[in-house]
């Protein structure tokens, strides 16, 4: 029977419109709705959800967050979509992924410490709200640090920081600072694709003159077959964070592989371009198996 799969994000981009094929191509329905139109409502029948697509869902899938980092979003706005997800997946609405792990991969302090409670190797990192603080812990990292916002993806806002009186300004613009080691690596990283149980990597190799690998900074993807243990490091961190769907960033260093961080709603155009492997249908099929998982179990 045709499921009924409602996609999160803005239609018209190259992901979710890969997604809305594969889905398609799987004989369901694919709605596309946009986080603004999210309704929700509290009365006497209980609770509801538009539109009306979103409560007949089978399944829900996030792709793209709303952004505070970015000052597209306010802060209200983004805590009462997250509220709707949350309350939804409560009510038994299979979410991808869960609310819980996009709280905690959006987050980079959360997602460090859920990393390192699971024994996941992260760089050394400081989070401060004063200047002094900021100070002491430029020191403690060896003076030479990365500032980087808490909230963010896709390289904005990362900086180098090489004197104390950076580090001290990195918290006076928003009255965080957010402090980690800087790693030398040799200008490539590895991005790992957790879906599931699978995995799919790529090396990014960063532009000429430009430490970060992003590949929306200018990075170039190539193909890699990583380690087995790094395929595994990423299904580790992916389940640190509670995510089916994962980016995981791995750096390469003399002491062995370091998580830099896990993204609960990564892109994979890059890694598209040097795979025959039809990734958004990889996703898909997690989804429906989501799906008839939670109608079996009658959530």
């Amino acid at each position: 029977m045709p499921m009924r799969i409602v996609l999160l994000g803005e239609p018209g981009g190259w992901h979710i419109e890969r997604l809305r094929a594969a889905v398609v191509r799987r004989g369901h329905v694919a709605t596309v709705i946009r986080w603004q139109h999210l309704t929700a409502g509290v009365g006497d029948e209980g609770l509801r959800f538009g539109p009306a697509e979103v409560s007949a869902a089978d399944a829900i899938v996030v792709r793209g967050m709303p952004g505070v980092a970015t000052g597209t979003d306010r802060l209200e706005s983004v805590v009462f979509r997250m509220d709707v997800l949350g309350r939804l997946e409560t009510e038994g609405m299979p979410v991808v992924n869960r609310p819980r792990a996009l709280e905690i991969a959006i987050d980079k302090y959360l997602s460090l410490a859920a990393l390192a409670r699971a024994g996941v190797r992260v760089p050394r990192t400081v989070v401060v709200q004063d200047a002094e603080a900021a100070r002491a812990a430029f020191a403690e990292l060896g003076s030479n640090c990365v500032a980087k916002p808490i909230f963010g993806s896709r390289g904005r806002g990362i900086a180098r920081v090489s004197t104390a009186t950076a580090a001290a300004a990195a918290v006076s613009v928003g009255g965080l600072g957010y402090l980690q080691e800087f790693l030398p690596h040799a200008g490539w990283d590895v991005r790992v694709l957790v879906i599931g149980d699978q995995t799919f990597a790529m090396r990014r190799i960063a532009a000429a003159g430009e430490w970060r690998t992003n590949i929306s900074l200018g990075g170039r993807p190539e193909a890699f077959a990583p380690p087995t243990g790094w395929l595994e490091l990423a299904r580790r961190a992916a389940a640190a964070v509670g995510a089916n769907v994962a980016g995981v960033d791995i750096l390469p260093t003399g002491d062995g592989p370091v998580v830099l961080e896990v993204n609960a709603v990564p892109g994979w155009q890059g890694l598209q371009a040097v795979t025959e492997i039809d990734l958004a249908d990889e996703i898909a099929t997690l989804v429906e198996r989501t799906a008839r998982q939670t109608s079996d179990t009658g959530l």
